[in-house]
């Protein structure tokens, strides 16, 4: 296991100026419900093949209410929900239900084009809940831009975990630290979900060729530098990377290789094309995406 303990005169240190880019999300709001957004950023508009990065909650669901993403359209990408607590329901055009739980991979591909809706689950509307996680976009590489869409449900068990030294780790997509997800991708990427004892310290794979760390919870250190929950750091290629927990902490490794040159995006599409872009807003306008089964609400194409 590749963890990198601190007692290894053999690792070299992380050298000043590594974290390339720290990025502070901006908030806004999405179904009723407020979100974190550090991707796309004008600091940054890409790491490896992620596109797209909101932090949802956490916050507090009264009984009777919850969040109501009503049907909207994507193309060009795949979305990847991973909640940390409460739950969603996805439902798209392909037909497909799913309830979303905790520690579970939901990897939706639009390809050519895909609708799809997003609601608290009846039973816990009824009972009041929270919620807390993640959702990001995944560029497709240009030769699956226009790929037949669809949905892949990974559940929480099926992926791979290591513990050592206060360190826990869950990978969530890709193959690092010795261990490779079960999860489908597109193109290389990493993401893995990492919890951290006080002091506890681990090392970023180096041969991935674009990495960030999202700080969720807690706090870290970094070559000598404090970064407290609510960042996201961007990393130099190739530096050595050492993590180190200054309270108990939480934190999203997320990257993977470059992708194959710049993505336009505009409300819910990603393209390498603009003209792609334009069509796929006149056709969500003139209703030529495939609904989503059993619901009669859409969002409208913005102004």
């Amino acid at each position: 296991m590749s963890w990198l303990p601190a007692s290894d005169p053999d690792c070299p240190a992380t050298p000043d100026g590594a974290v390339e880019t720290v990025i502070v999300p901006r908030s806004h709001d999405v179904g009723g419900f407020e979100v974190r957004r550090a991707l796309p950023s004008a600091k940054r508009r890409m790491v490896g093949p992620f596109i797209f990065w909101d932090q949802m909650g956490p916050g507090e669901l009264v009984a009777g209410q919850g969040i109501d993403v009503r049907p909207h359209p994507h193309i060009g990408l795949a979305t990847v929900t991973y909640l940390f607590e409460g739950g969603v329901m996805h439902r798209d055009s392909l037909g497909v239900v799913q309830e979303i739980a905790p520690g579970a991979v939901n990897w939706m591909t639009a390809g050519r084009g895909i609708a799809h809706s997003e609601r608290t689950p009846a039973a816990l509307r009824a009972s009041g809940s929270r919620l807390f996680g993640i959702q990001s976009w995944i560029a497709l590489p240009r030769a699956l831009e226009e790929t037949e869409p669809g949905f892949a449900h990974t559940p929480a068990e099926a992926l791979p975990t290591l513990e050592d030294g206060g360190v826990a780790l869950t990978l969530v997509a890709g193959s690092a630290f010795g261990v490779t997800s079960p999860v489908r991708t597109a193109s290389d990427t990493l993401y893995a979900d990492v919890t951290l004892g006080p002091e506890a310290r681990f090392a970023l794979p180096r041969e991935t060729e674009e990495r960030a760390l999202y700080v969720l919870t807690g706090a870290v250190e970094i070559a000598g530098t404090a970064y407290p929950s609510g960042q996201l750091l961007v990393f130099r290629a190739g530096d050595p990377i050492h993590v180190t927990a200054t309270e108990p902490a939480r934190v999203l490794v997320l990257g993977g290789a470059a992708m194959d040159g710049p993505r336009h995006i505009w409300w819910n599409f990603v393209s390498s094309s603009r003209e792609r872009i334009e069509q796929a807003k006149a056709d969500w306008k003139a209703g030529r995406f495939v609904p989503v089964p059993d619901e009669a609400e859409f969002i409208p194409l913005p102004e």
